[in-house]
């Protein structure tokens, strides 16, 4: 899952990037909210984490741009402010969730797992497709009952094809998913990491439709 966090605070900012980092996920990091609007029409986000205080353009400001301009991403606001009138005033706007300032990492990526399920459809905490099965919660992925040993690149490729089963993802979209800014990304990457992956499975597992992309088959 790519991650686009808007966070001002240095020292939040670095300590959310490094748990979403460890989770599995591929977090993109900005410091306002102009920012944050650029951000989201350049890159494919899958949820944010929107903090209110932020320089030059406020969280509300951001947010009530984004639903303006029709954009669904999902938004967790993250604010130190815990007036109920603020909550109620983000989530009237559009957010999806809402966390207060101090928090436990643990809580922030539960609340990011729930929104994530509740935006693709899935009642189920984990992932499924054909004879896989991956756990966001503790990172578990297996393979017909037998657990995989994967890298954290492999992961977010399998997580971001297990999103949707069935559907078919080009070498594109998968870049953008699995890689955030400040990676480099050589043109056969994608490849490499599908071959890791059906050497760790089968091909059947991780199907290419020839000229189109990688899809995993339904369960």
């Amino acid at each position: 899952m790519r991650i686009l966090l808007v966070e001002d605070d240095a020292q939040i900012g670095s300590a959310i990037a490094s748990a979403l980092d460890d989770a599995g996920m591929a977090a993109d990091w900005v410091t306002d909210g102009s920012a944050a609007l650029a951000s989201v029409d350049a890159g494919a986000f899958e949820l944010m984490l929107l903090d209110i205080g932020l320089p030059k353009r406020d969280g509300f400001s951001v947010l009530k741009q984004l639903r303006q301009n029709g954009s669904t991403i999902p938004v967790i606001m993250i604010t130190a402010r815990d007036g109920v009138d603020d909550r109620i005033q983000g989530l009237d706007m559009g957010a999806d969730d809402y966390l207060v300032k101090p928090f436990l990492i643990n809580e922030l990526l539960a609340r990011v797992r729930a929104v994530a399920r509740r935006h693709s459809g899935r009642s189920q905490p984990f992932m499924a497709g054909g004879d896989l099965m991956l756990d966001p919660s503790n990172k578990k992925v297996t393979y017909k009952e037998s657990e995989l040993d994967l890298t954290a690149r492999e992961y977010r490729l399998l997580q971001a094809l297990l999103s949707s089963p069935g559907r078919i993802y080009s070498r594109e979209e998968l870049e953008e998913k699995v890689y955030g800014w400040e990676d480099e990304v050589n043109s056969n990457a994608i490849e490499f990491l599908i071959h890791g992956l059906r050497k760790k499975t089968s091909k059947q597992a991780i199907r290419n439709v020839r000229g189109l992309g990688w899809m995993v088959p339904e369960t």
